[in-house]
């Protein structure tokens, strides 16, 4: 797939200066970029982004997928100088993203109301790990930390074994995505309603707890917290991934009663469906054990695709689990173009494969406009559309304000 450099996008117009670092600011202005905001990375002279550096083989993974449709300007903003220019591109701005430890911006002599001093409705999206207020909020934030505080790590994994963090920026991922939806609430309430600008504090801690379900009430209603148990729901059962004759594995959800059914029905042994012991979800779920060997033992005399085929002629609701190898040659996602191979002459054929744009919209979808940029090589470019000569941008970058 080609870049188009020239799509018309929603966002067209829509200002970005993205200041933070690693995961959840670069999430946020991620899903913005995509759909037409112009995203100007800021970042500090050296190396830049430390997401730069997170990569396989020597290629900066990360960087390419989630800076894609982004520019990148570095500034000194320990200089006076830098901290002049980034606030002459603030009054050009309609979104301010950044992460630092509470109270960092203040110190740099960048408050919000520096900010706003410059331009009044500048929306200022401000990530830290638990929020600019509370006992925690001088605390260093990363994710690791969150995903353990918040009864994430308590909950996943099996019983017998120690919590488990995911191996992937969970709470980075679905604050960055919490971000990109407050970021388009504040601006609408500056666009239509004539609003001014605000701070949208974001924490990390808040969006995962949310998704977590209703965890805190079922403690306060029960006095028991929802504990780990394995692949199972605590809600549902059948519910688990069951390995096939030939090695792979199948989730199957018995998430309805008449699925649960439907299942027992398919598989022969519709006596299930009228014994007191599997005839309801909650006798189900306090026998999970004899329901998942009973499934597991009809699962496993079959491979993967002789269940994928008999699974869906009865309709039951049953899927393979992928590794990222074998999703990429599903016929669904090669179809319907969830991943999408882009120009990248660093990575193996000259395309690295990454998702696509999120969510698709019918009228004004967003696009893959151009490639992640370098360290800086949108500096001059920026700096010009400010009014700078070529001759003051060469003496900032000599004396090492810009670069």
């Amino acid at each position: 797939m080609d870049y188009q450099p020239d799509a018309a996008c929603p966002l067209d117009g829509v200002r970005v200066l993205d200041l933070s670092r690693l995961v959840a600011g670069n999430m946020s202005t991620h899903v913005l970029a995509d759909h037409g905001a112009d995203v100007i990375k800021v970042e500090p002279p050296g190396k830049g982004d430390p997401l730069r550096d997170w990569g396989a083989d020597g290629i900066s993974v990360q960087w390419k997928i989630y800076a894609r449709n982004k520019r990148s300007i570095v500034m000194n903003l320990r200089d006076p100088r830098g901290t002049a220019l980034l606030l002459d591109l603030v009054e050009t701005a309609d979104v301010f993203v950044e992460n630092f430890r509470t109270g960092g911006l203040e110190k740099m002599g960048l408050a919000p109301e520096i900010l706003w001093a410059r331009n009044p409705k500048l929306v200022i999206l401000r990530v830290t790990g638990f929020g600019q207020t509370g006992a925690y909020a001088a605390k260093p934030g990363f994710g690791t930390l969150i995903e353990g505080m918040s009864g994430f790590a308590m909950k996943t994994g099996f019983p017998d074994r120690p919590p488990t963090l995911p191996n992937m920026a969970l709470a980075d991922m679905v604050a960055g995505l919490y971000g990109a939806f407050a970021v388009m609430t504040a601006l609408r309430e500056v666009e239509t309603k004539g609003g001014k600008g605000q701070i949208i504090d974001l924490a990390l801690l808040e969006p995962l707890i949310s998704i977590l379900g209703g965890d805190a009430a079922i403690h306060h209603v029960t006095g028991k917290a929802p504990m780990r148990t394995g692949n199972r729901s605590l809600t549902a059962s059948p519910r688990n991934t069951y390995q096939t004759k030939d090695g792979s594995w199948l989730a199957i959800s018995g998430s309805m009663q008449a699925m649960a059914m439907r299942l027992f029905r398919a598989i022969g042994r519709a006596d299930m469906c009228d014994d007191p012991r599997y005839a309801t979800n909650a006798a189900r779920i306090a026998r999970a054990d004899e329901v998942d060997a009973i499934v597991q033992d009809w699962v496993g005399q079959r491979t993967l695709q002789e269940n994928l085929d008999f699974f869906e002629a009865t309709e039951v609701t049953a899927g393979p689990v992928y590794d990222a190898g074998q999703l990429r040659q599903d016929p669904h996602v090669l179809s319907r173009e969830v991943l999408v191979e882009m120009p990248e002459p660093e990575a193996p054929g000259g395309v690295l494969p990454m998702h696509n744009i999120i969510p698709r919209l019918s009228e004004t979808p967003g696009a893959i406009r151009r490639a992640a940029p370098s360290l800086g090589q949108d500096t001059n470019e920026i700096l010009e559309a400010l009014g700078l000569q070529a001759d003051a941008i060469a003496a900032l970058r000599d004396a090492g304000v810009v670069a």
